[in-house]
């Protein structure tokens, strides 16, 4: 794809910029940083009638396109949800410093003291989609781990990140920080993101794609530089022989139903066939009543008249949306090579009493969360303790689930000698 002039020098300018803003960025302290974060929440809170404002004409555009509920949910603000963006930033500013922490340290033979000491990763590319909170999430969690970011949001959130951009930027500014730390692709042309991914070398150390499978695809096909995230979030919940059934059905409609649009929302529920007749018709009942379609194989028809038939596709199928596919598995082996085979290697839950089964699931199921007796909305940064995240990593090279302000570091070695050279 050919760049235009005018985009060229856009992108550009915001990585120099940015790439500026990063080297000031080590001058100042923990305690300035986190007064910067501090600020920022007010700023948002103090301007929320312009922020509310921006985000009710992106969601009025979007409803004119015919978005689906689901990504009208991840769009939509409103004061509480302003609140939690604000309150989250305050719990980033809490949390312990991971900048300039010494991981390791060991001494050598010869005298030699070496320590492993966490260090920024750069400037951050962060490319998303829909949900404008992650404007500020990616923005507060970078500036608590010493980055700079250049954050590209989706065209049907535009308003609204410009709008909670220029009060974050404020609040940094009126803190005394560099406002160029966090950069905003002002445009939503597609010709941006190709130079970003292309083009940028010079300026962005790391991608980080939040979205969809399409835009994260192409992040991991067209990218220069090292991308850290995931393509679904095919999450399972595995109801064991063992399990007891009403903790069952609280899970599986909570990890569903919560809130269907984010990657932990369960779109698998396995059901082992020992407790298959009591399980799944209160399982399937309670999701259906709360307007759920459930897709099941041949043994959930059987049992469960509001099921419709699943096809192959349903057990490779991240919905974002209120439909779950429930299969009957023959036993734990049964549940865990059926993740193997269509999961995503996001997360995924065990329901059971058996601690010994519970046990084996966790080790063996290599996801990058694995709970036992809770539901997979869990698989959040927040939820973890780490104030919020950018994401849930599926890979396995730096970072891998949430990934929070210290997935958001590296490290380097600093050795200190008295004069020793090898012979």
């Amino acid at each position: 794809m050919t760049t235009t002039p005018e985009i060229e020098t856009l992108m550009l300018t915001c990585g120099r910029d940015a790439r500026r803003a990063f080297q000031a960025l080590g001058k100042f302290s923990s305690g300035a940083r986190n007064g910067g974060l501090m600020a920022a929440a007010d700023a948002i809170q103090n301007d929320q009638a312009q922020i509310l404002e921006a985000n009710a004409a992106d969601l009025e555009a979007a409803r004119e396109k015919g978005l689906s509920a689901a990504m009208l949910d991840r769009l939509a603000l409103d004061a509480d949800r302003l609140r939690g963006i604000s309150d989250g930033l305050r719990s980033i500013a809490a949390l312990p410093d991971t900048l300039g922490v010494v991981s390791d340290e060991w001494e050598r033979p010869n005298g030699l003291l070496i320590q492993r000491v966490r260090v920024p990763l750069g400037v951050i590319g962060i490319i998303y989609e829909s949900r404008p909170n992650v404007t500020v999430d990616a923005a507060g969690l970078c500036l608590k781990s010493g980055n700079a970011v250049i954050l590209r949001g989706g065209s049907e959130s535009l308003r609204s990140n410009r709008a909670l951009h220029e009060a974050f930027v404020s609040g940094l500014e009126s803190a005394g920080l560099p406002g160029g730390a966090v950069q905003l692709v002002p445009t939503t042309d597609r010709e941006a993101v190709g130079f970003l991914l292309s083009s940028m070398g010079d300026y962005v150390d790391v991608i980080v794609p939040r979205g969809g499978r399409s835009l994260v695809e192409r992040v991991k096909q067209d990218a220069r530089v090292p991308v850290i995230g995931h393509l679904d979030g095919i999450c399972h919940i595995y109801v064991h022989s063992q399990a007891d059934q009403d903790k069952a059905v609280d899970i599986a409609v909570n990890a569903k139903m919560r809130r269907t649009g984010i990657c932990g929302a369960a779109e698998t529920i396995l059901v082992d066939r020992q407790i298959a007749d009591t399980a799944l018709p209160a399982i399937v009942n309670a999701l259906t009543e709360k307007d759920c379609e459930v897709r099941g194989d041949k043994d959930v028809c059987h049992r469960c008249p509001n099921a419709v038939p699943a096809t192959d596709a349903d057990w490779s199928t991240e919905y974002l949306d209120a439909i779950v596919s429930i299969r009957v598995v023959d036993g734990l082996d049964a549940a865990i090579e059926h993740i193997e085979t269509y999961g995503s290697g996001h997360t995924e839950s065990i329901v059971t009493e058996d601690q010994e089964a519970a046990d084996r699931f966790l080790a063996d199921v290599d996801s990058a969360i694995v709970l036992h007796n809770a539901s997979t909305q869990f698989a959040d940064g927040g939820e973890f303790g780490m104030g919020a995240e950018i994401g849930i990593a599926t890979g396995r090279i730096h970072a891998r689930g949430p990934v929070g302000a210290e997935q958001l570091t590296s490290y380097k070695y600093v050795v200190r000698g008295s004069g020793q050279i090898r012979p």
